[in-house]
């Protein structure tokens, strides 16, 4: 994504980009997670295989993480001293910005209409949360 177009007077306050660790550590936890609720379904469920069940969803999240990562990794956000810019367009004044709280690993973003957005995969969602929400100087 290339740099935004600021307007007069406007002046880039940060750049979010996603971290690959990040990224690949939620997955990991996501299969863990998943994977153990199935594995715990089959053997409540009285299937001779219970073992399937992670190995299948550890191979389902991997192979939906490798294809998404592309995508995924390249969505950043601007910060400017007026709004904050977001991946496909998306634009929001800093004044309508009403709320910014880190949500494992990504800074979950409440507007004043109650929007919410998610700025995903961040190395340190609670230091990128506050610098969402210093006032304007």
């Amino acid at each position: 994504m290339t740099p935004p177009v600021l307007a007069t007077g406007e002046t880039l306050v940060a750049t979010f980009t996603p971290d690959r660790l990040t990224y690949w550590r939620a997955h990991l936890i996501m299969a863990i997670a998943l994977g153990a609720a199935v594995g715990l379904w089959l053997l409540w469920q009285g299937n001779p295989y219970p073992v399937m069940g992670p190995i299948g969803a550890a191979l389902a999240i991997a192979a939906r993480a490798s294809y998404v990562a592309s995508e995924a990794l390249t969505d950043l956000w601007y910060l400017t001293s007026q709004r904050l810019i977001g991946p496909r367009g998306l634009t929001i004044p800093r004044a309508q910005i009403k709320t910014a709280r880190p949500f494992l690993g990504s800074v979950q973003i409440t507007t004043l209409t109650g929007d919410r957005h998610l700025i995903k995969y961040l190395a340190a969602p609670a230091a990128d949360a506050a610098r969402l929400t210093e006032r304007l100087r």
